[in-house]
């Protein structure tokens, strides 16, 4: 019997393929298009998603059953002494502690992980995990070293669209429409787990020129002296995208960055032509 699992959702961007080859057990996050709930990556296509999206959709976002998540766990632990398991930001979503409190019923042998991360930085969790599980930490172990050091990661967004944003009241109706009169264009942040505003701008060009500078800025203050990785995010259309991480990687004079794409749950909220840049401190 192998020691520890490995246990996520598709809000860290990692794909049904992609968890195979990692040995991780991935949980489909379910969302809402008018009125039918789907699973990402198995009942719908990141495709047609924005298919949907694009016809005028009304989309929203929901929690996995507690049954999806317990029957996850008892299939890893038919064949592991304990899971540890990474769900998205409790900051984020109430799936979080929902876990949280379901884990208590199996007497230590369930670790939920709270590190405050999603998409890009939630997979390098998972990719840290597996590290640390191959060293032989134990799971409670791995989760006191992942949650010391759920703040060394940073993300920065710009939103091409206020529409979904408005619909969910993170932005006035009355703001949305201003920003959309002067073609602003908002840079949002996530540090810590919470989504914040950090600038507007004129235009996604600009955007582009903040998120490099304030990325930049990190890296010469937070995270001067640490060993991280940068990581660019997209959804929708990866054409404009593909342009967006040649833009980072010359910036950065570094082309071993890597683009990904959203997840699903993200786009609920954002909508398409979103471009993110983030970076991650990481385990060695």
């Amino acid at each position: 019997m192998s020691k520890i699992a490995v246990v996520t959702d598709t809000n860290s961007g990692i794909t049904r393929e992609e968890a195979k080859k990692l040995g991780v057990y991935l949980l489909p996050m379910p969302f809402i298009v008018d009125g039918t709930e789907y699973f990402e990556g198995v009942t719908c296509t990141y495709e047609h998603f924005f298919e949907m999206l694009e016809a005028g959709a009304e989309v929203s976002t929901s929690q996995p059953s507690p049954e999806s998540l317990t029957a996850m766990w008892e299939e890893a632990l038919a064949t592991h002494d304990s899971v540890v398991h990474i769900p998205m930001s409790s900051a984020l979503s109430g799936s979080c502690n929902t876990a949280k409190a379901l884990a208590a019923e199996y007497n230590g042998r369930v670790c939920v992980v709270d590190n405050k991360r999603i998409s890009i930085t939630q997979r390098e969790s998972v990719l840290d995990a597996l590290m640390l599980a191959e060293k032989g930490l134990p799971a409670a172990e791995i989760c006191v070293q992942l949650e010391n050091t759920a703040y060394n990661a940073s993300i920065y967004l710009a939103v091409n669209t206020l529409e979904l944003l408005k619909k969910s009241g993170r932005v006035t109706p009355a703001g949305a429409a201003l920003a959309t009169l002067l073609g602003l264009k908002p840079v949002l942040q996530i540090q810590g787990g919470k989504l914040d505003a950090y600038a507007k701008v004129r235009g996604m060009a600009n955007a582009e020129k903040t998120m490099l500078k304030a990325l930049e800025k990190d890296l010469q203050t937070r995270f001067a002296g640490k060993k991280v990785h940068i990581a660019a995010a997209y959804s929708g259309d990866i054409k404009p995208a593909l342009e967006w991480r040649k833009t980072i990687r010359k910036y950065f004079d570094d082309n071993s960055i890597e683009l990904y794409k959203l997840p699903i749950s993200i786009c609920c909220h954002v909508s398409s032509g979103v471009k993110a840049l983030g970076c991650f401190e990481y385990f060695e």
